[in-house]
């Protein structure tokens, strides 16, 4: 198992990254994060700085990012684990030990009890001489160890026991004497016992050493001035635009409203980095697709003329008898064979190999394209990549003359949707090998490792699909090409280090697609995130003034649901698309209460907390939204599908009480009939229905959480008919834009407030009080509603719901006039 010193030499900056972390105290972390529990405080003792818009240098950028980074590895080092994640102590025997660069690298054997998946490369382990629990004595010879890589019985670690880095500065160092007596055992064990450890899995650090690595190579991107800067240093001339045939232009221009043409035309105008911003339901990922049909077909302006190509320059006419001499010497093949078929690959060294026809093939370039364009299109998360590759597979992409096909593509990473499970690399892979084992056996051709089918398969695809985090990973740099495009979907997701990893590995035009008034990054540090760790490249570049354009029209909503995150997020900028009130309204908007927008005010509620938890339940809104549901699907069986139906809360806890109540209430699993989801879980989701728990309800304490306006967008912007909004209007008013919500019901007469027992209002006769008057339209005729029609799929995204609808059995939806059983 030898050590790979070049690698290590290789790696200056993660060098740096690992003597600061391996050499931290793991019981001080745990310590400081206890206290600083609450309160951050102003951060100077931490050396630590606010994210700005602009940076003079890359000094000043990476000073900015590497200590608000470090905070989040400190945060996710000492989070409190999931109650179900059960973290044990394992025996491990220390065979070696080599020492390079200040590291030790010890091999350490795999326990015998041990599931082969459970330590990976780059995971963070506790590596202690003694076995202790939770309120125990704590340990006197402990450090951490990360993987460096595993290999038959035993993996290799690194350590640095030198002592703790001071202030991310590595050459002062503070020694520490359980460091010194774990370097003394570790290098030279006087007895077998002295060899025997144990270690505790502490977290992964793959995603956020590649943050760091990505962030310390700004110094060689070369947006490195435009990202520094956050402004355009030229717009580019008119020779550096692309042009797209006329079938296609006239495809996009037909199929594509006026913001998404001018987000595909700034993609063509060759922008370094194209910023486009996707309020709910304007058709981002369509948008996304007319961008890869038309990067992945244009022409570069400067050769085409008119729409034809341009005359070229060419040399003098020759004799016909010297045409056919030169003819033979450049293709002897015309007389003879081709040379390049004499020279046969040795074992596939040209990345060359037998396919079959379900397999992924070379593309057939296009004559009237000089070089093949390579896309990498990226997500933060699995599941938002995953959606875009399905739409990639569900629907194809244009080529010149306006036809749909499919492009070669792949999806790498982990945990892939089994509906793109057939792109994924993995069973790609699979595929290739069991294929070329056929062709072993059948014609004795030698194997070929997994490394160069990886690289053959990237070398055929005109499209890779990464998660930001995975796009780092060593099978992009052992690839060693570039990519001309870089697309980001849901860029305003991600912390600014995660967006610069795809960008390290080479590309020459960058797209941020997104919406920085959704969901944003996740930060675990309180720290990092007071200091702007969370602002995303996307928002950063926003503030400073960069060029956003923004998609306006929306295709899913009605009106009314429109109207307000309309105005209090998006400046009032938001359109309607074509017959979308008709389109979206239902049969139950004849009643009030079940109308497009509705805000029903519980003063009676109460919030509280369950023992051992940090997150917030109210019992009496659960009772009342299930009530709610109860009706609702009792009236309209079609709602009875989690297609249709969600129910919505930012806290996740009052998710888990919906969820036992629903069960132990109608007598089935929630996820068969509606689906019950925190705002987190629902982002890039369209229900018919929306029901969203607010929770929070106090006389005095501020709504915390619930107060992040971005995963309020997200919550009241899923449902197309309509979200149905249920809180405490005196505790939201002191929050500005739950203030504004509770006054736009008001005065749209959407305010009901509701006071126990809920089941009352839920009366026939009390429903019969709450029908609406009949809407006329201009012609004083009633309009006429297809509650079955579709929304529009010119211009918009489409829903995925996977949910099958469910019917309940006449006794499954019973319930008694009390409601609910005390927990």
């Amino acid at each position: 198992m030898a050590v790979d010193r070049d690698k290590l030499q290789e790696e200056s900056p993660m060098l740096r990254f690992y003597r600061i972390v391996l050499g931290w105290d793991y019981f001080r972390l745990l310590k400081e994060s206890y206290k600083n529990k609450g309160n951050v405080g102003d951060g100077s003792s931490l050396g630590l700085r606010k994210v700005k818009d602009t940076y003079k240098d890359v000094d000043d950028y990476v000073s900015t990012f590497e200590p608000l980074l470090f905070e989040e590895v400190k945060a996710q080092i000492t989070q409190k684990r999931d109650e179900e994640e059960v973290a044990e102590w394992q025996r491990r025997l220390v065979v070696e030990c080599n020492e390079i660069d200040g590291f030790h690298l010890p091999a350490v054997t795999y326990a015998a009890e041990e599931v082969d998946e459970s330590i990976s490369q780059n995971d963070l382990l506790l590596l202690s001489k003694e076995n202790f629990q939770d309120g125990t004595r704590l340990p006197t010879t402990y450090a951490f160890a990360s993987v460096e890589n595993c290999q038959n019985d035993r993996f290799r670690l690194r350590m640095y026991l030198a002592g703790e880095v001071e202030h991310t500065t590595p050459d002062v160092v503070k020694y520490s004497q359980g460091l010194l007596r774990m370097r003394a055992l570790i290098t030279s064990p006087t007895s077998e016992v002295d060899k025997l450890f144990y270690s505790l899995k502490i977290c992964s650090l793959s995603t956020i050493a590649r943050e760091y690595a990505a962030l310390w190579s700004i110094r060689n991107l070369p947006f490195k001035d435009l990202i520094l800067s956050a402004a355009e240093k030229n717009l580019g001339s008119e020779n550096q635009a692309w042009k797209i045939s006329k079938s296609l232009e006239e495809y996009i221009r037909y199929n594509h409203n006026e913001t998404q043409q001018e987000a595909i035309q700034a993609g063509l105008a060759r922008k370094a980095f194209v910023l486009i911003q996707g309020p709910p339901g304007t058709g981002k990922t369509k948008t996304i697709l007319g961008l890869l049909s038309a990067i992945l077909h244009a022409s570069p302006a400067r050769g085409l003329s008119k729409g034809e190509l341009r005359e070229i320059k060419r040399g003098p006419e020759l004799p016909v008898h010297e045409k056919y001499n030169h003819w033979a010497r450049a293709s002897p093949w015309l007389t003879g064979s081709n040379p390049r078929d004499n020279i046969m690959p040795i074992d596939g060294d040209d990345g060359f190999f037998p396919t079959t026809g379900n397999e992924l093939k070379p593309e057939v370039v296009n004559s009237s394209r000089k070089y093949r364009v390579r896309v990498l299109v990226c997500a933060p998360s699995n599941s938002a990549l995953d959606e875009i590759v399905l739409r990639v597979l569900n629907t194809g992409i244009r080529d010149e003359n306006d036809h749909a096909y499919n492009p070669k593509i792949v999806r790498i990473g982990l945990k892939e949707h089994h509906s793109v499970r057939a792109v994924s690399m993995d069973y790609l892979v699979k595929q290739k090998q069991e294929s070329m084992n056929a062709d072993k056996e059948k014609h004795g051709v030698p194997g070929r490792d997994k490394d160069r089918i990886r690289a053959a398969i990237l070398d055929e695809s005109v499209i890779v699909f990464s998660t930001l985090s995975f796009s780092g990973s060593t099978l992009f740099s052992k690839w060693n090409r570039g990519f001309d495009v870089v697309i980001i979907d849901e860029a305003a997701q991600a912390v600014e280090p995660a967006t610069l990893i795809p960008l390290a590995n080479g590309c020459k035009q960058v797209f941020l697609v997104g919406d920085p008034v959704q969901l944003p990054a996740t930060v675990i540090s309180p720290i990092a995130e007071k200091f702007g760790y969370g602002t995303s490249l996307f928002k950063r570049f926003q503030r400073a003034g960069y060029p956003v354009t923004m998609l306006k029209t929306q295709y899913r909503m009605h009106p009314e649901i429109r109207s307000f995150p309309s105005r209090e997020f998006y400046a009032q900028s938001l359109e309607d698309g074509p017959n979308i009130e008709v389109l979206t309204s239902r049969a139950w908007h004849e009643y009030h209460c079940f109308g497009p927008f509705c805000f029903f005010d519980l003063h009676e509620g109460k919030e509280s907390k369950l023992s051992g938890s940090e997150s917030w339940v109210n019992v009496d809104e659960a009772e009342f939204v299930l009530l709610m549901y109860h009706k609702l699907v009792s009236m309209y069986p079609e709602l009875k599908t989690s297609a249709q139906f969600a129910i919505i809360s930012p806290y996740s806890q009052q998710v888990k009480l919906l969820k036992d109540r629903f069960k132990t209430t109608f007598g089935v699993d929630s996820n068969k009939v509606v689906d019950i989801t925190t705002v987190d879980g629902c982002q890039g989701r369209e229900k018919d229905v929306a029901i969203f728990s607010c929770v929070r309800a106090s006389q005095d304490k501020s709504i915390g959480f619930l107060a992040d306006f971005r995963r309020m967008n997200v919550g009241i912007t899923r449902a197309k008919s309509s979200v149905l909004v249920v809180g405490s209007s005196s505790t939201l008013r002191r929050d500005e834009h739950w203030n504004n919500l509770v006054e736009s019901a008001e005065k749209r007469d959407c305010c009901i407030k509701v006071s126990k027992p809920y089941t009352s209002f839920f009366t026939d006769e009390s429903l019969d009080s709450m029908r609406a008057e009949p809407s006329y339209g201009e012609t004083g005729q009633q309009d006429e509603v297809d509650n079955n029609a579709p929304l529009p799929d010119n211009h918009g995204d489409a829903d995925h719901g996977q949910a099958d609808d469910h019917d309940f059995g006449d006794g499954d939806m019973d319930m008694d006039d009390g409601g609910f059983e005390e927990e």
